[in-house]
């Protein structure tokens, strides 16, 4: 079958690893993660995955605590690099080859990112996990999801989250709230949806890239995805 997108980008939350407890990594959601990006993998996607750290540590909120927020967000990469290895194991324990790629240099950990290496391993069937941010303060994972779809020239930014698309209000907090199935990017300026930054969203559309909300909690959705299914929002 012939596929709708052949090289994603798929930004997860570290949030959603949360643990019931409300920090660290479930290992239920990881493996379920790892299965769905392994059948992404056997239908022929090439795949790069960026993941935050908000389940071990959120630049922001350390400064909320004293911290600066410099640091903060080095911290935050950091986080960043600890789900990235988390998700590299999963991956290995379903047979799928990984590597880790980080912003920040830590040589026994993962290699230094570069354009090359990531299409190399894409091309070879490997999954690029992207790690550590961008690399630089006060820029959020979104923005670092952005940029690597742009470096590695993904036909869409897939932003895997808890709920099936963009809707008109928060859909866990208001019952009325009205699903969108398909959005310009100045549509979602002008109605001021919170899809992603604004620093990753104007990347996205500069280097015309889609990018298509879904619900990544639902086993099965990423391959409907990228065969091009019409599940949850396109923004584009």
């Amino acid at each position: 079958m012939a596929l709708a997108h052949k090289r994603i980008l798929l930004k997860l939350s570290g949030e959603s690893l949360m643990t019931a407890g409300g920090y660290g990594i479930e290992p239920a959601i990881l493996s379920q993660y790892a299965a769905d990006i392994k059948h992404a993998v056997d239908e022929g996607a090439q795949v790069g995955v960026v993941i935050g750290g908000g389940n071990i540590f959120r630049g922001l909120s350390g400064v909320n605590k004293g911290f600066d927020r410099v640091k903060g967000d080095q911290m935050g990469m950091l986080a960043t690099v600890i789900n990235s290895l988390a998700l590299q194991s999963a991956l290995s324990a379903v047979q799928v080859n990984a590597a880790v790629l980080t912003s920040v240099t830590i040589e026994s950990v993962g290699e230094r990112c570069s354009k090359d290496a990531a299409l190399h391993y894409l091309q070879e069937g490997r999954v690029c996990i992207f790690s550590g941010g961008t690399g630089n303060p006060f820029f959020t994972t979104d923005t670092a999801a952005a940029l690597r779809a742009a470096e590695i020239e993904a036909d869409v930014l897939l932003k895997g989250t808890r709920v099936d698309g963009v809707y008109t209000a928060d859909p866990e907090k208001d019952p009325k709230a009205v699903k969108y199935d398909r959005l310009t990017f100045d549509e979602a300026y002008r109605n001021n949806l919170k899809i992603m930054d604004l620093t990753a969203f104007t990347l996205c559309k500069e280097n015309n890239i889609p990018i298509i909300v879904f619900d990544m909690n639902g086993a099965g959705n990423l391959k409907r995805v990228v065969r091009g299914e019409r599940i949850g929002t396109i923004i584009c």
